[in-house]
């Protein structure tokens, strides 16, 4: 196998021409089956899999600087770099991450995780590596369905006005997670020049321009015949020299583009077109279904069905709701099937809105939205709603504006790590003046609150609801109590109350009177029931899966302290200062105290060491 002599990124460029087409095919497979495995980022890593080889074959990145935007086409680039033996460890516990990461290898440039930042990025580092006289080369790999995010036309802004040599690699396949739209989408549909034109500008360079009193004197005649000839694009208009389209999976021709770009020394950028899913049939028929998945047998390409999870049941009961109330949109800053709007998008189009990956828009739009009468859901991941916090308290916050924000994927998410794990919500949506903040343990808590919160509150809400299924068993009390005298209180809400529940069997089962409070309401927060059980037991365990700046448990023992009621013992379990490595939600849980054990061994302590 080619693949086995490849322990740097430098040793793709010891292969011929002819073996390349060999090596892009074998770690496709490579790919194929570990993610079958593992789970991850399939459709997108496979088709960047030509692109990745051919900037391997033109930079060394453990030099150069190669800036990946969202990180989900970066395992061929990690396979590359000397980390295949450990890729079937992919997005597992202690294993290699699914994005990009400098703590794992120098080859891996910047943390990628979010969209449309890689162009600004990689502008700081050409700056840097300007101001510093060093000599390295810059490259950024951004997606078609990036350029829909305000922040990368910043960076092209930035980029075009400067002379910094930097080349901006488009991966377009017209797809981000769902199709692309709007008015970006059509942009790039227009940006085209024909490859013989590009052929005839490397040829003029390579020729010509070795003779400089000719190339000068002839450069601007050829400029002006470009320019009556062909339309320039935007790209063109922002600075940039565009170059394109080019075949995405011919390796050579990308290897000699690539080369090109480079040699301009200029800022560049080089449309590359592929196939999202490319060599594997089931992905390029259903990208969107194969961006992320979860284990799936190869031959057949089905996954195990997903079990009803929060997003889903959120998404169903939106539709029950607004079938009733023409007043209720929803929008979608590109996620519509990982936030359960699939079958709104269906049933109620007119009434449907994928901003594309713009969740600062996605916020003003909801608020404008608001104030003429409308009932605007944003459904959003907790770690992407973070980008559009001015827009919250501006355009939000500032009206009292009624938009409704049901935030997925808050507290740990899983594998995707770092990047994508919803620890900083209550912290951020707490100090948004207004604001009232649910959150629901189980899926019939979710529909209840869902309908107050469309129906019942004033101002914008946010109902926050984790990643997946509803924990086992389901609570609904909000108290379990089995002493009016109890040796210690335990505090929490969403899916960790049923790690507390079952803590307090086992402390019950020893002999300690357990009380366990269950918070459905996180801003504008009820304590009586916490003081009247603290003033009892004088302990207090809170359990929750947030970073511990701004937790709630911070918000309790404030309010103890301004009533003067003093405690024995206590202890806030979180996830610390937020920033969560990848593994299961059972690994994880376990690591940061979380769980039914850990909670009981503590509790245990704090009642017999007195």
């Amino acid at each position: 196998m080619l693949l086995e002599q490849i322990k740097c990124s430098n040793d793709v460029k010891k292969l011929s021409e002819k073996d390349l087409p060999k090596l892009c095919d074998e770690i496709r497979k490579e790919i194929i089956a570990t993610v079958s495995n593992t789970g991850g980022h399939l459709a997108s890593n496979l088709g960047a899999v030509e692109l990745t080889v051919a900037i391997h074959r033109v930079y060394d990145t453990a030099v150069d600087r190669l800036i990946f935007d969202v990180g989900h086409q970066c395992y061929t680039h990690k396979i590359i770099t000397g980390r295949q033996s450990k890729f079937s460890t992919l997005r597992q516990y202690n294993g290699i991450s699914g994005f990009p990461k400098p703590s794992e290898s120098n080859d891996d440039a910047f943390i990628a995780g979010h969209a449309s930042t890689s162009i600004a990025v990689a502008y700081g580092i050409a700056k840097a590596r300007t101001l510093k006289n060093e000599k390295y080369d810059v490259v950024a790999v951004i997606g078609d369905g990036a350029l829909t995010g305000g922040l990368a036309y910043e960076g092209l802004s930035n980029v075009g006005c400067s002379v910094e040599p930097i080349v901006i690699i488009l991966n377009d396949n017209s797809m981000s997670i769902n199709y692309n739209v709007g008015g970006t989408a059509r942009l790039i549909r227009k940006a085209r020049l024909r490859p013989e034109y590009m052929e005839f500008k490397m040829f003029y360079r390579n020729t010509v321009g070795l003779i400089k009193p000719v190339y000068n004197a002839t450069h601007a005649v050829k400029e002006t015949i470009k320019k009556k000839f062909m339309s320039p694009t935007v790209f063109d208009d922002l600075g940039l020299n565009y170059i394109g389209p080019i075949n995405g999976h011919d390796v050579v021709q990308l290897e000699k583009a690539i080369q090109y770009a480079k040699a301009l020394r200029e800022p560049v950028l080089l449309h590359v077109k592929t196939v999202k899913g490319k060599g594997y049939r089931y992905a390029e028929e259903n990208p969107s279904k194969y961006h992320g998945v979860g284990p799936f047998n190869v031959n057949t390409g089905i996954y195990e069905n997903k079990k009803a999870s929060f997003s889903n049941v959120m998404g169903k009961e939106l539709c029950n709701l607004a079938e009733k109330d023409n007043n209720i949109v929803a929008i979608t800053a590109a996620m519509a099937d990982g936030t359960g709007l699939t079958e709104f998008s269906h049933r109620f189009p007119q009434r449907f809105f994928d901003v594309g990956i713009a969740e600062g828009a996605a916020v003003s739009i909801a608020a404008g939205m608001a104030k003429q009468g409308l009932i605007p859901v944003f459904a959003v991941y907790s770690s992407f709603l973070q980008r559009a916090y001015d827009m919250l308290i501006h355009d939000v916050s500032l009206q009292q504006s009624h938009v409704v924000f049901c935030v997925d994927r808050a507290g740990i998410v899983g594998s995707d790590g770092e990047t994508h794990n919803g620890s900083f919500d209550v912290d951020y949506l707490a100090s948004i003046p207004g604001m009232t903040l649910l959150a629901p343990s189980s899926f019939e808590e979710l529909q209840l609150m869902l309908h107050e919160a469309i129906y019942e509150v004033q101002g914008p809400v946010a109902i926050r609801y984790p990643r997946g299924e509803e924990t086992d068993p389901v609570w609904s009390d909000d108290r379990d109590i089995d002493n009016d005298k109890p040796e210690i209180t335990l505090l929490s809400y969403g899916r960790l109350i049923t790690q507390c529940r079952t803590a307090a069997k086992v402390l019950r089962s020893k002999g300690i009177a357990t009380d366990v409070i269950k918070i459905n309401q996180l801003q504008k927060l009820d304590l009586r029931p916490v003081l009247s059980s603290v003033k009892n037991s004088g302990r207090l365990i809170v359990v929750e899966e947030v970073c511990s700046k701004g937790c709630i448990g911070e918000a309790v023992l404030s309010s103890l302290e301004q009533r003067g009621i003093k405690l024995k013992a206590c202890y806030l379990l979180n996830l610390a200062d937020g920033i969560v490595p990848q593994g299961t939600y059972e690994q994880l849980i376990k690591d940061y105290r979380l769980d039914s054990a850990s909670i009981c061994k503590i509790a245990e302590e704090i009642v017999n060491n007195e």
